[in-house]
């Protein structure tokens, strides 16, 4: 019976899952699926840890699922538990430091499409046990799964403005202007951040970090981002923008990285930025404070900064 706390209890490392994958999913049926267990097995484990505790974790209705707040409270030691768990077993297998075995990671739109190709090839070369799972999303949705523990690290730009969490820094990312094919800008190597003033800038929606990288550009410039944007048309990836700036309805700036992929169509010309003019961004891994995890995410941190020079290498 809830209430009745059992001192002798231990709660075990099935019971935590279960608990914190309700917790996460908000729905007993998602959470029995992830776990590859019954729903009647689902509750089954959770009533144990309650009953075990003494503590309501998880209110049930038939209608939605609420963690209860000793249940809030509980849920980051949990987490770190499971955490320090999978680490444990991966040590067990003599694999100090070393990827193996399942690994979320969460990365932003901006940089999938030019990193993941070779990073995903060189991890299945160099880790061949690693079981890598992808998670592709805007920069506030990966701090929030990172939070709950969805993903177990994320690659973005830095600073992520994460708390409880740690930031590798990996590669500094200049930017490039991408115009129309013609424009009195293109082929140029020595812009200034004021020859941004001359451009209506094309932006992606709001909630992507390369949006609000180029508004803090122009802040810098000492331009009104308002004045210095397009504030009427976004769009939701870099291709689109690309078919907008071809069509000449503006101008854009994109990640080095991207210049070979997004870059390289009839309509559109490419402008940097002088040497001695800082318009980049830093690209680093964020975890979780609790994980044990930190020598094996800085190994594939290496290995996302070796995948970025051979985008560039590319192109």
């Amino acid at each position: 019976m809830i209430g009745m706390n059992n001192k002798e209890y231990r709660p075990t490392l099935s019971q935590l899952r279960t608990f914190v994958t309700i917790a996460e999913n908000k729905h007993f049926g998602t959470a029995a699926t992830k776990l590859g267990i019954s729903q009647p097995s689902l509750s089954q484990a959770l009533v144990a840890l309650e009953q075990g505790l003494g503590i309501q974790l998880i209110e049930r209705s038939t209608r939605r699922v609420i963690v209860t707040p000793a249940g809030e409270e509980l849920l980051p030691y949990a987490k770190t538990t499971l955490d320090a768990a999978d680490a444990f077993l991966a040590h067990s297998r003599g694999t100090h430091g070393t990827l193996i075995g399942p690994l979320t990671v969460g990365i932003i739109p901006t940089i999938a499409p030019y990193v993941l190709p070779g990073l995903l090839t060189a991890t299945a070369a160099q880790y061949p046990e690693l079981e890598p799972r992808i998670v592709e999303d805007q920069t506030r949705h990966l701090v929030q799964m990172l939070r709950d523990g969805q993903i177990d690290l994320a690659i973005m730009a830095l600073p992520s403005e994460t708390t409880g969490a740690t930031e590798i820094p990996l590669y500094e990312e200049d930017f490039a202007v991408v115009v129309p094919e013609g424009h009195e800008l293109a082929g140029r190597t020595d812009l200034g951040l004021a020859d941004l003033d001359s451009l209506d800038l094309l932006l992606l929606d709001d909630g992507h970090c390369l949006h609000d990288q180029i508004i803090d550009l122009c802040r810098k410039a000492d331009l009104n981002p308002t004045d210095a944007t397009n504030s009427v048309t976004r769009a939701s990836s870099l291709t689109t923008i690309m078919q907008l700036v071809a069509a000449g309805l503006g101008a854009t700036l994109v990640p080095i990285s991207a210049v070979e992929t997004e870059c390289h169509r009839p309509g559109l010309a490419i402008a940097t930025f002088k040497d001695d003019v800082t318009a980049s961004r830093q690209i680093g891994l964020v975890f979780r404070n609790s994980s044990s995890r930190a020598e094996e995410f800085a190994a594939l941190g290496d290995m996302v900064t070796e995948s970025f020079r051979g985008s560039l290498q590319t192109a």
